[in-house]
């Protein structure tokens, strides 16, 4: 039997099926919006309910989207030829944020898991082979995290797209700037070394 009213209750449960709520933490949020004023807490619902109704994902690269298109495939600006890869539409603020890259991008939604269960086929694999040919795409830069989810993801997308004739290139990865040796891990050392390069 539950200890809260239904409704407490009720978005106890909503706020617990979040990512990275737990129940305490859901109880806590839950606890916080029945103090807040009511119009503050209905100007959160009401901005919950216009991103469902108005944001979707774009045709084209599944960033978020008000409309078919996201800004990024509708800017003529851009470079069509050269593809970032990256998991998830917030992947795409951090490169965005280099200034360093022109090109468009690809999100696949996700990263290969077979714990979870999330192979290629729930990832947006087959959108992104259907649009090499029409827009005329040379290289494909594989930007996914630099975890074992990301790295396996990376390996499986270079396989299938190395044979098309296609550039394919890896994010480096490696140490941070402003990083110790000394507090370093063996794989990020073992990448810095590996991504070395020749001094100017």
């Amino acid at each position: 039997m539950s200890v809260y009213a239904g409704p407490v209750q009720d978005l106890i449960d909503e706020l617990g099926r979040l990512p990275g709520i737990g129940p305490k933490s859901a109880q806590r949020i839950a606890f916080h919006m029945l103090k807040l004023p009511t119009a503050d807490a209905l100007r959160l619902a009401n901005a919950i309910a216009i991103v469902k109704e108005r944001v979707s994902f774009c045709q084209t690269c599944f960033n978020i989207a008000e409309g078919e298109e996201c800004g990024i495939c509708a800017d003529t600006r851009r470079e069509t030829n050269i593809v970032c890869v990256v998991e998830e539409p917030r992947d795409i603020v951090s490169v965005e944020k280099t200034g360093e890259f022109r090109g468009r991008y690809h999100v696949l939604q996700g990263a290969i898991s077979p714990i979870e269960g999330i192979g290629p086929d729930q990832l947006r694999v087959k959108e992104l082979l259907t649009r090499i040919e029409p827009e005329g795409i040379t290289e494909v830069i594989l930007c996914t995290n630099p975890n074992i989810e990301g790295e396996a993801t990376a390996m499986y997308l270079g396989r299938l797209l190395k044979p098309l004739g296609l550039t394919v290139t890896r994010i480096a990865s490696g140490l941070p700037v402003g990083g110790d040796l000394e507090y370093a891990d063996e794989l990020t050392l073992g990448r810095a070394l590996e991504g070395r390069r020749e001094v100017d």
